[in-house]
């Protein structure tokens, strides 16, 4: 999951943005408002973690704007107010959760997950294909109930492809949702980790549409038995 840090004080922006990172998300952080907005039209996010003290155009307004510009993904307000009629107010113009500063990173990013499984429809932390269990919390793999080890950025990518089962995400779409501003792609790094999870997770489980992308295939529906007509 890419997300989009919205906050203007450089030493808590930096840490929170380490910390997720360590936690193996992709984090680019932005410093205002106007940032943020120009972020969200160059990028697909499934979380913004929101400010509300914003030099120019404060985080109240910044939320309401992204909501009638039409972003759908999870937004989490995270602040130094605590009182509840910021909670309120910010809650009723579209934010799916409210956390005050200080804060502790686990329940940060537990709100987080559990805004975007809100988001997405989920209703646990678990996504399963065929035996493959997925554990978003824990950012562990399964496969026949042994775990599988896989690196931060195998884990998204599989993430990725398995909650849009059925559809070709490109190259640019996979790398955009596992990779930070800044941060080094080399031109076969994408190809390399398919090539992994392929190795760990069996070779047909990823399949590439040439020129276009990869894909994971929905699992096959069970043919409904005929019906045989009453004599």
């Amino acid at each position: 999951m890419r997300i989009l840090l919205t906050e203007d004080d450089p030493q808590l922006g930096r840490a929170t943005q380490m910390g997720l990172e360590q936690a193996g998300y992709a984090v680019d952080w932005v410093q205002s408002a106007e940032s943020a907005h120009m972020a969200v039209r160059l990028h697909r996010y499934g979380c913004l973690l929101l400010d509300l003290a914003l030099p120019g155009e404060d985080g109240m307004q910044a939320l309401a704007t992204l909501r009638r510009g039409g972003y759908d993904g999870a937004i989490l307000i995270v602040t130094a107010r605590d009182q509840i009629v910021d909670r309120v107010t910010g809650l009723d113009a579209g934010a799916d959760d409210f956390i005050v500063k200080p804060f502790d990173l686990d329940e940060l990013a537990a709100r987080m997950r559990s805004a975007c499984r809100r988001a997405a429809g989920r209703t646990h932390e678990e996504l399963v294909h065929g035996d493959i269990v997925i554990d978003i919390a824990a950012r562990q793999v399964r496969q026949g109930g042994v775990e599988v080890p896989v690196t931060g950025k195998e884990f998204s990518i599989l993430l990725m492809l398995v909650e849009q089962r059925g559809r070709i995400l490109s190259r640019v779409q996979l790398e955009e949702g596992v990779y930070s501003w800044g941060e080094e792609i080399d031109s076969n790094a994408l190809q390399v980790h398919i090539h992994h999870l392929r190795r760990k997770l069996g070779k047909a489980l990823i399949r590439t549409v040439h020129a276009i992308g990869y894909s994971i295939d929905k699992p096959a529906t069970p043919d409904t038995p005929d019906v045989q007509a009453c004599p």
